[in-house]
């Protein structure tokens, strides 16, 4: 290298030859402090939103398992009702004497079965809908808040 383009002038280059194009090195450190401010703000921003996101998944954990109780409590009440109600159909067939009585009573509990088990069926069908709507309930906030941060 020669020694001009070793030497800074105002709009000389630097020790590798390049030139400065007419900008003060403290251009070059203003647009560095910018930059490295943005990023700090971009961080900020982020680690809320990821605060605000661990929170969420949090509550939709937590409803989850909630809901998931209530289903599970439901199953077992409802096992519950169907086997004293099976018992309870064995219990009024063995005491039947004729063929004519067991078939009666045989047509009446399957339409008693069929009633039940259709209710059954709604009541389990609501609690797990509930259970959806509850659990993205949380993360459908988020996202709506998370949209609203970033516009």
């Amino acid at each position: 290298m020669s020694e001009n383009e070793t030497k800074i002038g105002p709009n000389g280059g630097g020790s590798l030859g390049m030139p400065w194009f007419g900008f003060s090195r403290n251009v070059f450190g203003e647009v560095a402090e910018r930059g490295v401010a943005q990023a700090q703000e971009r961080c900020g921003k982020i680690k809320v939103l990821s605060e605000d996101f661990a929170e969420t998944l949090s509550e939709t954990y937590a409803s989850n398992a909630r809901g998931a109780t209530d289903y599970g409590l439901k199953l077992i009440d409802i096992s519950k009702a169907n086997t004293a109600s099976a018992l309870e159909f064995v219990s009024r067939l063995l005491d039947l004497r004729s063929v004519t009585d067991v078939f009666n009573l045989s047509a009446a509990e399957a339409r008693k079965a069929f009633d039940t088990a259709a209710a059954q069926n709604r009541e389990l069908f609501d609690l797990a809908q509930r259970l959806a709507q509850e659990t993205g309930e949380p993360i459908r906030k988020h996202v709506a808040n998370a949209l609203q941060q970033t516009s």
